[in-house]
């Protein structure tokens, strides 16, 4: 996720100790986290692009079909998806909804953005199975009655958000901003109300219940005033610190940012202007290039392909940068997977294991801060850090997150199932736990007579894995969404055609409301 001079956070520090409150702990973005000074090439890192091979994709009509799969891979995409989904249900506080930022952790703070990809999470486990409905309702009822229960103002303390958005982490009992380093974060609501909005959209019966948690939805998503984070210029900006401060970054470039602007173009009470998606795409040219034989909008960590993607589905509708550039963001996103593979198969860091089947960078986890002799050379690894491999930038420690892979899912099956399941065929219960994918490893760097694997899972890593796969399974999420008039008002006004555009939806729109 984007970070705001996100400092490093390790799975061996608690979160609220003093050496993990050090420094600004914020999301940020990536440009950022590049331009702030970070010594890329003093950390003796992959930097350099490496030079491989054009590798073309395959057509998109040829990529690997869920029915068609064998039964033991039919088996292991059941288990990964049942152990994914119960990590979202089984660590949220059940009096509250809130959903723990990373587990397990005592004391660890909530992510309003674990909150949005658990709402969704609820959908998808009433249609595997996983849970009835009616707790699916109950749990979802619980978490939107609290958010709207919150307080919202612009105190530095003794409150959960101002001007409908959220601070990014949450007391997990109270619910309040959890500490003066966490910041109202633009990204990381919309984030939220990709769940607020599938909640709205996915519970659809003429109950009371349902009809309740289409009227909370509503409400939450209608407050939002985006035209109050348009700090500099037409751009929004990436967050907001009490009591009057914006944060000095703006949404520009290709990135996770879809999905902010797309609702706040489709907001019925606070809208950006339409022409903003325009001067958000004219900052995309400089990502536009060749990366390991793939031509696409260059993002160096996945999640940057996968946030927006897990609930929108591009697949064949096109803006009008698109359409200037003959691609449309889904294949974007699936050459950004098979650009990920070719570099690891070109492996210019010389890393341990990299190669067709064990790739995937993204921010994540990592060993820590920490200098180790691998292969005859020394090596700097890093903690959390926005790991990833493209145009723009390279840093590779030889750390790799499953969620790279898994959150990719749906863009390119045929290679990112078969990494899966090596990972989990060679690295075994040491990286495969009751929920699934712990959150990274590697390698190449010592521990304990081993190698470094994570201890933690976390809700922005096991978000995209369990809706990425459901969208390629059955692509539910992404149905959903099209029903959502909300979203739908969003990409008409970004001038998106084509595809299931083309095709009018049932709306999900609540008793009088009006667009």
């Amino acid at each position: 996720m984007s970070m705001q001079n996100r400092t490093q956070r390790t799975s061996e520090v608690p979160f609220f100790s003093p050496a993990a409150a050090t420094g600004q702990r914020w999301k940020s973005r990536i440009s950022r986290f590049c331009q702030a000074g970070f010594a890329l090439g003093a950390l003796s890192l992959t930097l350099q692009t490496a030079q491989a091979a054009p590798t073309a994709s395959t057509a998109l009509s040829t990529a690997l079909q869920p029915s068609s799969l064998p039964a033991a891979d039919a088996a292991f995409v059941d288990d990964l998806e049942k152990r994914t989904f119960n990590w979202f249900w089984e660590t949220a506080n059940p009096k509250n909804g809130l959903v723990p930022d990373r587990a397990p952790l005592p004391n660890g703070a909530a992510s309003i953005a674990s909150v949005g990809f658990g709402l969704t999470a609820y959908g998808i486990g009433v249609e595997r199975n996983y849970i009835t409905r009616q707790q699916a309702v109950d749990r979802t009822l619980t978490t939107l009655r609290f958010l709207a229960s919150l307080p919202q103002n612009d105190h530095v303390a003794g409150a959960a958000g101002y001007k409908g958005f959220f601070y990014h982490f949450l007391d997990p009992n109270t619910g309040l901003r959890v500490a003066d380093w966490s910041e109202l974060s633009s990204i990381d609501t919309a984030l939220l109300m990709g769940g607020v909005l599938f909640s709205q959209s996915y519970f659809d019966r003429d109950t009371p219940q349902e009809k309740e948690i289409r009227d909370i939805a509503d409400h939450l998503y209608r407050r939002i005033d985006w035209t109050w984070m348009k700090a500099h210029g037409p751009w929004l900006s990436m967050g907001w610190m009490p009591p009057h401060t914006f944060l000095p970054s703006d949404w520009k470039g290709y990135n996770e940012g879809l999905i902010i602007y797309l609702q706040a173009l489709g907001s019925p009470t606070h809208p950006l202007p339409a022409e903003t998606w325009k001067a958000w795409t004219a900052t995309y040219e400089g990502q536009w290039g060749d990366f390991q034989g793939h031509k696409m909008l260059n993002f160096a960590p996945m999640f940057g392909h996968q946030y927006s993607e897990s609930w929108i589905d591009f697949r064949g509708v096109q803006d009008a940068w698109d359409r200037a550039h003959n691609v449309d963001y889904f294949q974007n996103g699936r050459e950004a997977a098979y650009a990920q593979r070719a570099y690891a198969q070109a492996n210019p860091g010389d890393w341990k294991d990299y190669g067709p089947n064990i790739w995937g960078l993204t921010a994540c986890d990592g060993p820590g801060d920490a200098q180790q002799v691998y292969d005859g050379k020394k090596r700097h690894y890093l903690a959390y850090s926005a790991r990833g491999a493209g145009r723009d930038y390279i840093l590779d420690d030889g750390t790799i997150a499953p969620t790279a892979v898994g959150g990719s899912i749906a863009f390119a099956p045929e290679i990112a199932l078969p990494a899966l399941k090596e990972m989990r065929a060679r690295y075994g219960d040491r990286i495969y736990n009751k929920y699934g994918f712990l959150d990274a490893f590697n390698p190449s760097f010592a521990d304990q007579k081993s190698y470094w694997v994570d201890g933690q899972q976390l809700g922005i890593d096991q978000g995209p894995i369990l809706l990425m796969l459901e969208n390629w399974r059955s692509g539910l999420v992404w149905n959903t969404m099209k029903k959502n008039p909300y979203l739908r008002a969003g990409l008409e006004r970004a001038g998106f055609e084509g595809g299931w555009m083309h095709t009018k939806t049932a709306s999900s729109k609540p008793v009088g409301a009006s667009l």
